[in-house]
């Protein structure tokens, strides 16, 4: 997904991936798909998931995080809580494309859109095996299209 407001700037470093967490989080926690998950399900603590988060992105596109978990495991464990289908996983996917594009433009923000299209689908496959994966979560480019088709057809 390419981002449309050039006069903003990109992705640099530590401090804007913290606005983008922080800012991505408020529009999650008010949202009426995702942030009853957050509050009442997962009952976040938020002091301590903010700064893993912040670690997670950035080890995702500096690799300087230092991020140490299992965003999989933590997913699963809300299998049996609540839904985590695809409306759940198309709704985070659109927050945080949106929230992204409006803070940033760049190839790293690009990077970063396309790093949670990918994390989406794969985390929605693993802790939904017998769901129809046939449909794709809302963002993809058309080069990750064509790679889960043919990773669909080996």
């Amino acid at each position: 997904m390419q981002s449309t407001s050039s006069h903003l700037p990109d992705l640099e470093g530590r401090a804007e991936i913290e606005q983008l967490v922080n800012a991505f989080y408020d529009r999650v926690r008010g949202d009426d798909v995702l942030g009853f998950i957050f509050s009442e399900v997962a009952h976040t603590d938020w002091a301590a998931h903010l700064p893993k988060m912040y670690a997670f992105w950035e080890q995702v596109i500096f690799r300087t995080g230092g991020y140490t978990g299992n965003p999989l495991a933590v997913h699963a464990r809300l299998v049996p809580l609540t839904a985590m289908g695809r409306p759940q996983f198309d709704r985070w996917l659109q927050i945080f494309q949106s929230t992204v594009d409006s803070l940033f433009s760049g190839p790293n923000a690009d990077h970063i859109k396309n790093c949670a299209a990918d994390m989406a689908q794969v985390i929605h496959r693993r802790i939904n095996p017998d769901a129809d994966h046939s449909a794709h979560p809302v963002g993809l480019t058309p080069e990750q299209r064509a790679r889960y088709a043919a990773a669909g057809q080996s």
